[in-house]
């Protein structure tokens, strides 16, 4: 799936730009997923130790994907990147079991604020190619997703390594995103 194949659907306006955040916890696969999105290799990443920016422009189309780096000092800066943003993508890693509470409670207060209150989020669900991940039904139930009311959201399962489920989630996003 290339990004302008995305593009396309995001917006008619040719001289608009769409700004999406992503984040989660380190470790999500948040940058593997970015790099999917811009057709680019996704067999070395590297840790993000602050942030990535991938901008692209076709057709008249600009796409602004935000990757925040997801370790815990780095997140109390998050906040700083929420204005603006037209659709929020939170990537959860579906293996890591011990730190589920814990992301949870990131992507709630995220969601609780002021400026992130009528952005759609979109979970991917990752790591499904992995044996002991859990499904995207269960991460929801986990993290209080299927309580939330007055949000607009969806958990999509995906590998951000292949790309499985990518692109049904980004085709949700697009369809939602904030106008």
């Amino acid at each position: 799936m290339g990004l302008l194949s995305l593009l396309r659907k995001i917006r008619s306006s040719p001289e608009k730009e769409a700004r999406i955040l992503l984040l989660g916890l380190d470790n999500a696969g948040k940058t593997t997923l970015l790099k999917q999105l811009a057709n680019e290799e996704v067999t070395h990443v590297t840790p993000t130790a602050g942030f990535n920016i991938k901008s692209v422009a076709a057709d008249g189309f600009k796409l602004n994907v935000w990757d925040i780096g997801g370790q815990a000092k780095i997140r109390p800066y998050w906040k700083n990147y929420f204005e603006n943003t037209d659709v929020l993508i939170y990537v959860i890693d579906c293996s890591d079991r011990i730190r589920l509470k814990e992301t949870g409670d990131e992507l709630l207060e995220i969601i609780n604020d002021e400026k992130m209150k009528d952005v759609p989020l979109l979970v991917f669900a990752n790591k499904q190619d992995l044996p002991n991940a859990m499904t995207a039904s269960e991460v929801a139930e986990h993290i209080g997703l299927i309580t939330l009311e007055n949000k607009t959201w969806q958990i999509q399962a995906c590998s951000a390594v292949d790309g499985t489920g990518v692109k049904e989630g980004m085709d949700w996003a697009c369809k939602n995103m904030k106008k």
